[in-house]
Parts: C-alpha cells; sequence; structure tokens
C-alpha cells in the first residue's frame, strides 16, 4: 500500500469516526432533553395525560372558544413529543383526583369549574373576581396584595401554574386566562419555554401572571411575564393578611 492510498483509507477512517461520534453526542443530547421535557411535564413514554376544556362564554354549553382549541393544538405538540397519550374531557364530566396522572387545565373559573376546585385546594392565594358591578372589575385576579384588571384587547392577564402533588405525583398544569387568547398565550408561553421553566423550578410547584400586550394586534404572540407568585399563590388570603 503506497502513501497515498495510506493517506485515503486513514481519511475515510478518520471520517467515519467523526461522524459516528457526532451522531452519538447529538442522539446523546437529543435523549437527555427529551428525558428533562417528560420529568417536567410528569409524561413518561405511553403514559396517559388528561386535557381539561372549558366551554365559550356567551356560546352553547358544549362550545369551544376557536384559541381555546388553538391552545389544545400547542399543548398537544408537546404531548406528543413526550410519547405520551391524551384524553380530552369537559370541565364538567372531569370528577377525579389529580396525581395518577398529568392534567391540563385551560380556562378561568367562570368557564371551567375544574379550575375553581383547583384554585381553592391549591392556589388558594388567589382571587378571581366573577360577579362584579363594574365591567373593568369582572375577571380580574387579585394574588399577593396586587389587581390584575384586564382592558379589552390590550392587555389581559393569565395564570399559568405547575402544580405537584396527588397521590401519584404528577403535576397539573393550569392556564387559568381573562379570556380565551390570554389561555392560548400562556399555552404558546409554556410551549416556548419550558426548558428554561424546568430549568428554574425542577419539578417543584411554581405560579406566574402573565401579561398579553395588545391582543388586537398580535393576537397571543406578545405575551410577558409579570410575576412570580408561588408563595403568596399558595398561602391562604386570609392569612396572608
Amino acid at each position: 500500500m503506497n502513501d497515498d492510498v495510506r493517506n485515503i483509507v486513514l481519511g475515510v477512517i478518520a471520517t467515519a469516526v467523526s461522524g459516528g461520534f457526532g451522531w452519538f453526542s447529538r442522539t446523546y443530547l437529543w435523549r437527555r432533553a427529551l428525558r428533562r421535557k417528560q420529568a417536567f411535564f410528569g409524561l413518561p413514554a405511553g403514559s396517559d395525560c388528561l386535557f381539561v376544556v372549558n366551554r365559550q362564554m356567551g356560546g352553547k354549553e358544549s362550545s369551544l372558544h376557536r384559541n381555546d382549541a388553538f391552545a389544545l393544538l400547542e399543548i398537544s405538540a408537546l404531548i406528543k413529543d413526550c410519547g405520551a397519550n391524551i384524553q380530552i374531557v369537559t370541565h364538567d364530566t372531569a370528577r377525579q383526583g389529580f396525581g395518577d396522572r398529568a392534567e391540563f387545565c385551560v380556562g378561568g373559573p367562570t368557564s371551567n369549574a375544574r379550575t375553581t376546585a383547583h384554585l381553592a385546594s391549591m392556589l388558594p392565594g388567589i382571587t378571581v373576581t366573577i360577579d362584579a358591578e363594574r365591567p373593568e372589575d369582572r375577571g380580574a385576579i387579585e394574588v399577593g396584595g396586587e389587581t390584575y384588571r384586564w382592558r379589552k384587547g390590550l392587555e389581559e392577564y393569565v395564570v399559568l401554574a405547575r402544580l405537584a402533588g396527588g397521590e401519584g405525583g404528577r403535576p397539573v398544569f393550569l392556564l387559568s386566562g381573562q379570556t380565551a387568547v390570554s389561555n392560548q398565550a400562556a399555552a404558546r408561553y409554556l410551549n416556548r419555554h419550558h426548558t428554561r421553566l424546568a430549568r428554574r423550578y425542577g419539578a417543584e410547584s411554581f405560579c406566574l401572571v402573565l401579561k398579553v400586550v395588545n391582543s388586537d394586534a398580535y393576537g397571543p404572540d406578545v405575551t410577558e411575564l409579570v410575576a412570580d407568585v408561588t408563595r403568596p399563590a399558595r398561602t391562604p388570603a386570609a392569612a396572608a393578611v
């Protein structure tokens, strides 16, 4: 074997080794990221999860707002990535506990009875104004001494929470917005930022208030993190006074 042939063979071997190492590294990193995503969402491969949908305000009892349907699509992509299975139920038929399987609950307490139950049992420091004499107070979120009022099409707020607990330890993700657009915005925020949220909170509970800016112009795309209200949200309002 002359020098030229030897150099060619060594080059081919080096390329094969380098390519194999690169493929192994990419596969390892992809699998590690997938395991972290599955752990954060409580969705190991082949597991089941619950998606609780609300009803459209002002619509038929069984109707679903278009933006809430888009929120379902956003979250369905995450569930599919984890290799889990999804069961969709309406808020008034989800009569079961939590913790045995992961749950995604979408909609504020005015349209989702299960949200009302989750707020009362796991986030007692949050108060949502349902009946208000003044229109500007309707749907206002109070937590940690702050009141978040919505201005239609300009400022809309949503609570995004990961609630760990229950007998099985699987989390509940609560997306409780003042409008359907804010519900979708929370789903999109979760989809885009779950890696950063998992890095910061791990398997612990958290509760965030997000603001959707100028939804008339930007829809659910421009969303800002307003506050981390984990501690006051989990403290009963009477105890926080």
